[in-house]
């Protein structure tokens, strides 16, 4: 899934907040609480796995340190979804929207008391985050409307450095905020060839690197690192940051991840004292909002989580070396909006809430996150309504046998595999509900769990599935995900075009709806006038709504247990409860 750069960057931050608990109840009910941990100036959080790197450009993956360890020019704030001023001071748009200059703060400076300056910004997006010999994704963000062009940045003095864009793309500011890195540290590191002629870059500030090597310009440095056991973050005495009374910030001296790779130990660390804070799961929420008073926590509730959670046909009516890539009997059935909506009334979402989210989630019915200003609350939901769904199956010509199974028109049964990642406990529940639901409208579904690698290489390969259940995740900024509505787009899952260096499909068909929410999603970018914007985006959801290509399922809420003596927590969907980690303080006893 394609997330803009700052939603990655919050959710890197969120990885302090967040972790997702499996765990058996009797083994919550034998844990006890004690007393925080003594050290005051500590924060303490967990982590599944070790990170895979220290380099901020080339890291693909979570858990990673970058959210405490680097800023970039801006940052989104999570509570207003409004960009704010991170590096960069301020920053002017011309008149024509296609230049953006910033003015960075002054005596900026890097964890080595070395000074920030243009010059590293314009080091970092050339010869890093547009440089095609480094593999980034971050590179994508910066791409610009339908040619997908790369903006070109120029230093235009000491303290401002000038973006300039092909077209007006709305999105634009909010791609600025990728990490700035040291040039004094890296510049060799990138003009400099192995013996594979590649940048010696590529390499470069690996988890074997030394702590006090790594340069940074966050709130923190890493401090140490012990493999499969901890990381250790210590204040930057160079951060820029610093309060009302000129106090330099963060207030916090250490921040702590213990590297504990099952959740059931997590959630007895966190019951005993050992964790600040942890996800809760609805399936534990009951149990845990018990023990807020004696365990000395509060559970967060950020209302409905970003992100989408869905059931997808495979829409794709091309062929493979002579070889369709659906059986044209299903192919005939999934591309038969009246079929799809026929499933989607045969779904019981409330019946998901209450049981699978123990009530703790609602109806999704839109790509668009409810918590989105471009979020419209006028799109109406498929409710649950097994005999309209049969009325309609009905009046497209199925028809049902003496055993009320649902057969087409040329009397082949209806039936479908239905994919989707194992392990996620959630995405496993809903896709049994969904193959007990829809045999009541006379639908066999063939449920079958399988490996998360798999799953994407079918998706995105192979292209051998029929029906899935996956989640993408999103933002505030609707772009984020138009790799998804993009007819050539490499997230367009429903309707997927080759890959680089796959065979090709002959015969491929793009809708006209289809084509329709992909051409507004370039208009949509392009304009600037927030107003005008959503009314684009409006459009977008209810074609999605009325044509079906992912039918929305539901959105847990965004729940975490934090100790009570984590001071300031302004807690969000979008950021977690430590967005805001260099201004929380530790109450004192």
């Amino acid at each position: 899934m394609k997330l803009s750069f700052l939603k990655i960057k919050l959710l890197w931050r969120k990885l302090l907040s967040v972790m997702i608990i499996f765990c058996l109840t009797t083994l919550i009910s034998s844990c006890s609480f004690n007393n925080a941990p003594q050290n005051q100036s500590r924060l303490i959080q967990a982590i599944l796995s070790d990170p895979k790197t220290f380099n901020a450009v080339l890291s693909q993956e979570s858990p990673n340190i970058f959210g405490l360890t680097y800023e970039g020019l801006v940052i989104e704030n999570p509570l207003t979804g409004k960009i704010e001023p991170a590096l960069a001071q301020s920053w002017t748009i011309s008149e024509d929207k296609l230049t953006i200059i910033f003015t960075l703060k002054k005596d900026l400076k890097w964890s080595d008391g070395e000074p920030l300056t243009v010059d590293d910004v314009v080091f970092s997006y050339n010869q890093l985050y547009l440089n095609e010999e480094i593999p980034s994704n971050a590179r994508d963000s910066l791409r610009v409307g339908q040619s997908k062009a790369l903006p070109i940045v120029e230093k235009v003095n000491n303290l401002q450095v000038k973006f300039t864009i092909p077209e007006p793309f709305a999105p634009f500011l909010e791609s600025t905020g990728l990490s700035i890195l040291p040039k004094h540290i890296l510049a060799e590191k990138v003009t400099t060839k192995g013996k594979d002629g590649k940048p010696i870059f590529l390499s470069f500030w690996g988890v074997d690197t030394p702590p006090d090597q790594l340069i940074v310009n966050g709130a923190y440095k890493l401090k140490s690192y012990a493999t499969s056991q901890r990381l250790i973050f210590s204040k930057n005495p160079y951060y820029w940051q610093k309060d009302e009374n000129n106090n330099q910030l963060p207030y916090i001296e250490e921040v702590v991840w213990e590297i504990v790779e099952s959740t059931d130990t997590s959630i007895v660390q966190f019951r005993s004292g050992n964790l600040d804070s942890i996800a809760v799961s609805p399936e534990y929420f009951s149990l845990l909002k018990k023990e807020e008073n004696r365990g000395n926590f509060t559970i967060h509730n950020g209302g409905a989580a970003y992100g989408t959670t869905f059931m997808s046909f495979n829409l794709n009516q091309g062929s493979r070396n002579g070889k369709p890539l659906i059986d044209p009997i299903k192919s005939k059935w999934f591309n038969n909006v009246n079929f799809r909506k026929a499933i989607a009334y045969g779904i019981n979402r409330e019946r998901m809430i209450n049981n699978i989210y123990r009530g703790l989630g609602e109806a999704q019915n839109s790509p668009i996150s409810v918590q989105s200003p471009f979020y419209d609350s006028t799109i109406k939901g498929y409710n649950y309504d097994p005999e309209l769904a049969k009325k309609i199956l009905l009046q497209e010509g199925f028809k049902y046998d003496e055993n009320e199974r649902l057969l087409d028109n040329e009397n082949n049964e209806v039936r479908f595999t239905l994919l989707t990642n194992a392990g996620n406990r959630i995405r496993e529940s809903l896709g049994s509900q969904i193959k007990q639901d829809l045999s009541q409208i006379g639908i066999t579904v063939d449920f079958s769990p399988i490996a998360f690698s798999v799953l994407v290489d079918k998706l995105t390969n192979s292209l051998d599935w029929e029906a899935h259940i996956i989640g993408f995740g999103a933002g505030n900024e609707p772009n984020g995900n138009s790799n998804l509505w993009f007819p050539d787009g490499n997230l367009h899952l429903f309707n997927q075009k080759p890959q680089p260096g796959r065979p090709p499909i002959q015969g491929r068909i793009i809708a006209d709806w289809e084509a329709k929410i992909g051409n507004l999603y370039i208009e949509g970018a392009r304009e600037l006038n927030f107003e005008k914007r959503k009314k684009i985006y409006d459009e977008t959801q209810q074609l999605a709504q009325e044509y079906l290509p992912l039918i929305y399922l539901v959105n847990p809420y965004s729940l975490a247990a934090v100790r009570n003596r984590i001071g300031g927590v302004e807690y969000s969907a979008l950021g977690g409860a430590f967005w805001n980690l260099e201004k929380l303080k530790i109450k004192q006893n």
